[in-house]
């Protein structure tokens, strides 16, 4: 409790002073320090739910999550950057952080736990190039040093970092502590990213800037069994992924164009295979019995366009190869999401957001049979699949902000065919997001 107790304690003094506690922190322009806390209390009420299996979601349920994470950095040379970023860690996601493939709270990682706990999420050193162009500012945040930076350079970053803080990134749907708290809407439900079950890797990235071009490149280890919590330390299992994307202006305003692709390569199970297994042993189909060396690829499109001065829009589609078990991030083969980031300057809230958000998820014939015969994903299996259907999931939500380091938010979900299963749901899923970082 004293733990918890003091994670609360941050929080709290985050909303209450946030002005303060950067002001406090009087340090060096060579040293950079910042924090944020998020807590969530989310919970759905009945629902249809005829019968359960080993991860289905329940109805009549509330969990909550927090957190409170520390951003440290130094620069030892120009361009060079060393971060840390420990985290404290509590609570739970909605049956455990099961039941639905685009799962409703991206701050629920798939590790919960009643009693706080320390982890070290990020530990990565990045070296920026500076190979010509304009000079830009470069805002001090969280995991980046204030300074100027030339538009055409080359950035690589090496260490224990998220995949997804480098590819796949999205100016209005990246962020569960600010945006959306969808899985599937904070990153492509078909990217399967190298990910330990708190969503980070060991790797290495590279970035290349060049006009309105970056290219991107990364190799990366998958966890050692598939959602899991330690990660290879050789590569033995591991990700390739590749990122180009186009930095654009339509009618003056700022857009961008990003085609992301990946490749995994480890002991994965193919669904058929499990499937002629239970045939012959009597059984359930377990991937797990049927694993051996495969390539698993997918690919997947992310677009995001300024469309006035407070409408923003993003889409994203992806797909995946649908006969092989999803390895590290959810069970999703095919994805399309799409929605409207709304700034509040319209009615004199400049610092508020709407957003409102639509995704369909849907798996492959082989997927739909394992299931059906009792099999267990990722995150999703009813024990049974008798009527299947595309997950449809809506989000909106209402992120007041009375200063710039804190944020409220109100958030709801209704999510259409929980774990592909037409006869389960639909799900009502309501969320308070409470903000605040320095």
């Amino acid at each position: 409790m004293f733990f918890r107790g003091s994670i609360l304690g941050l929080t709290a003094g985050l909303l209450a002073c946030p002005a303060m506690a950067q002001d406090a922190l009087l340090i060096p322009d060579w040293l950079a320090i910042h924090g944020q806390s998020t807590f969530t209390l989310q919970g759905t009420p009945g629902f249809s739910s005829p019968y359960d299996g080993g991860n289905s979601l329940a109805p009549h349920q509330r969990k909550e999550t927090i957190d409170a994470t520390l951003f440290a950095g130094l620069t030892p040379w120009a361009g060079g950057e060393l971060w840390i970023n420990p985290e404290v860690d509590q609570g739970f996601g909605l049956s455990n952080t099961l039941g639905v493939a685009g799962f409703p709270s991206a701050e629920a990682y798939k590790v919960g736990k009643k009693k706080p706990y320390v982890r070290l999420q990020r530990l990565f050193f990045r070296q920026t190039i500076g190979l010509g162009g304009d000079t830009e500012d470069a805002d001090g945040e969280q995991n980046q040093f204030a300074g100027r930076r030339r538009s055409e350079r080359i950035v690589l970053t090496v260490g224990k970092f998220g995949v997804g803080d480098v590819f796949d990134t999205n100016k209005y749907a990246h962020d569960p502590r600010g945006d959306f708290l969808n899985w599937t809407l904070v990153d492509a439900g078909a990217f399967d990213y190298a990910a330990d079950a708190w969503g980070y890797s060991t790797g290495v990235a590279a970035e290349w800037y060049q006009g309105p071009w970056t290219l991107r490149f990364g190799g990366f280890n998958l966890s050692k069994i598939p959602n899991g919590e330690t990660l290879e330390q050789g590569f033995g299992q591991y990700q390739l992924d590749a990122e180009i994307e186009h930095r654009h202006q339509i009618a003056g305003r700022d857009g961008a164009v990003r085609v992301t692709w990946f490749r995994n390569r480890g002991r994965f199970g193919r669904f058929d295979d499990a499937l002629a297994l239970a045939e012959q042993t009597g059984g359930l189909p377990d991937t797990a019995l049927v694993r051996r060396r495969h390539t698993r690829m997918g690919a997947d499109l992310n677009v995001e366009q300024a469309v006035s001065d407070t409408v923003g829009l993003f889409l994203r589609a992806g797909m995946a190869n649908g006969a092989i078990e999803p390895y590290d991030f959810t069970d999703v083969d095919r994805t399309v999401s799409g929605g409207l980031s709304i700034s509040g300057k319209s009615w004199g809230r400049s610092q508020d957001t709407v957003g409102i958000a639509a995704v369909v998820n849907a798996i492959t014939r082989e997927h739909q049979r394992y299931l059906a015969a009792g099999g267990i994903g990722i995150l999703v299996g009813d024990g049974r699949l008798p009527h299947p259907g595309d997950e449809a999931i809506g989000e909106i939500f209402y992120m007041l902000q009375p200063v710039k380091a804190v944020s409220l938010t109100l958030d709801y979900q209704l999510v259409a065919n929980p774990g592909y299963n037409r006869d389960r749901g639909p799900a009502n899923i309501l969320t308070l997001r409470l903000h605040g970082q320095f």
